[in-house]
C-alpha cells in the first residue's frame, strides 16, 4: 500500500433547480460542471484536488418533498437508474477533473416496480461507480424515499445485515470513504457505523434550515468527526429554485459548507448560502492514520465497551418493514400514523415525560 499524499477536498455548494421531470436534471448537471471547473481550478492552486463532494439534491432538488408527491409517480417521472445517463455524465466530470466524485440521487429501487431509494455513490477518476449507499433514514417526517429498514425483511434476505450491507465504506487510493446522507449525520449511530467499518473521510452531504442557523449542522459535523476520529467533508446546497422556471430563489439551506478534521476543528467553512460556492481544505490521511494508531486517548472508538451499549438498543423504536407491503404515504397520513404514534410510544415506555398540561 503506497503512501497517500495530502490533497485538497472540495465541497461544492451549487445552485439547484427542482426537477419536474427527468430531463430537468440536465440543467443541474450543466451547472455542476461550471461550478466544479471553478472550484477544482482555484483549489488546485494550493494542493491537487482529489475529492469533490456534491450535496444531496444537487441533481433533482426536492420536488417529491416540497410538493408531497405520490411516491410511485415520482419514481416514474423523476427518479433515475444507477448507473444511467445522469451518472454517465458525472463520470465524465470525474475523469475530466481527475477526482473521486461523491454525489447522490433519488434512484429507482431495482428490486421494486414502484419504490425509490435515496442513493449516494462514489465515482472514481476512471469514471467507474465504485461505491453505493442507500440512505438509512430519510428526513422525517417529509421525505418519502425508502430506507433499507423500511423493507427490512427483503433487504436482509437480498443484501444481508452486516456493516458492509448497511454502512458500506469504499477503500480508495485517497483513503477509505463513507457517506452520510444529509440527516443521517444527525444520528450518531449511523456515522459510527461508517467509522466502525473503517471510514477515514466521511462525506456528509447537505442539511436544510433551521438546522444551519441554530448551529445543529456545525455541532453535528464537528461531533461526528471528533467522536469517530475522522475527516468530515460537509457541503451544503446553494440557492434553491423550486422549479426549473421559478424566478424567485430561496436560500433554503443556509450555507455552512465545511471541512472538519479528526480533532473536530473546522479547516474551511463557507457561511454564505445564496448563490453557488464551495469550500476546500487539505486531507492528510496518513496523518489521520498516525493519530489513530498513536493516540492513547482521542482515538475514541478503540475503547468502546460494546456489551454496555447493547441494552440501549434491545427494543424496537422506529418500526421496521413500514413500506414493505405498501407505498410511502403523504405527509398528513404519515404525521397521523407514524409521528404521533412514535411520540405516544416514547411516553408509554416512560422514555419521554409528557408536559404538565397533559399530565
Amino acid at each position: 500500500m503506497s503512501k497517500i499524499p495530502t490533497y485538497n477536498a472540495v465541497g461544492l455548494s451549487p445552485t439547484v433547480w427542482g426537477a419536474e421531470e427527468r430531463s430537468d436534471i440536465e440543467k443541474n448537471l450543466d451547472h455542476i460542471h461550471e461550478a466544479l471547473s471553478a472550484a477544482t481550478w482555484l483549489s488546485g492552486l494550493e494542493l491537487p484536488v482529489k475529492l469533490a463532494v456534491l450535496p444531496e439534491g444537487a441533481l433533482q432538488g426536492f420536488t417529491d418533498e416540497v410538493r408531497d408527491m405520490d411516491h410511485a409517480t415520482y419514481r416514474e417521472e423523476i427518479a433515475i437508474d444507477i448507473p444511467g445517463p445522469e451518472t454517465d455524465t458525472l463520470a465524465e466530470y470525474a475523469k475530466e477533473f481527475e477526482v473521486y466524485l461523491v454525489a447522490s440521487a433519488k434512484e429507482k429501487a431495482p428490486e421494486y416496480d414502484e419504490k425509490f431509494y435515496n442513493t449516494a455513490f462514489v465515482i472514481s477518476p476512471d469514471g467507474e461507480i465504485v461505491h453505493t449507499h442507500r440512505k438509512v433514514t430519510p428526513l422525517l417526517p417529509v421525505e418519502r424515499s425508502v430506507s433499507p429498514h423500511d423493507v427490512w425483511d427483503d433487504w436482509t434476505e437480498t443484501h444481508g445485515d452486516d456493516l458492509d450491507d448497511i454502512f458500506p465504506v469504499v477503500d480508495t487510493d485517497i483513503g477509505r470513504i463513507g457517506i452520510s446522507l444529509a440527516i443521517e449525520g444527525a444520528y450518531p449511530e449511523y456515522v459510527r457505523g461508517l467509522a466502525m467499518n473503517g471510514a477515514e473521510v466521511i462525506c456528509r452531504i447537505a442539511c436544510p434550515e433551521p438546522l444551519v442557523a441554530n448551529d445543529s449542522w456545525e455541532i453535528q459535523n464537528r461531533a461526528r468527526a471528533l467522536d469517530n476520529t475522522c475527516y468530515v467533508v460537509a457541503p451544503n446546497l446553494g440557492t434553491y429554485y423550486v422549479s426549473p422556471d421559478a424566478e424567485t430563489p430561496v436560500d433554503t439551506f443556509g450555507g455552512g459548507s465545511m471541512v472538519v478534521d479528526h480533532r473536530g476543528q473546522i479547516l474551511a467553512e463557507h457561511d454564505y448560502g445564496a448563490g453557488s460556492s464551495y469550500c476546500a481544505a487539505p486531507i492528510d490521511v496518513e496523518g489521520l492514520r498516525e493519530h489513530r494508531t498513536q493516540s492513547p486517548l482521542t482515538n475514541w472508538i478503540k475503547d468502546l465497551r460494546t456489551e454496555l451499549i447493547q441494552p440501549i438498543y434491545d427494543r424496537e423504536i422506529y418500526p421496521k418493514n413500514l413500506w414493505l407491503d405498501r407505498q410511502p404515504v403523504d405527509h398528513e397520513t404519515y404525521a397521523e400514523e407514524v409521528t404521533e404514534r412514535q411520540i405516544e410510544k416514547m411516553v408509554e415506555e416512560d422514555i419521554f415525560v409528557p408536559p404538565y398540561d397533559e399530565r
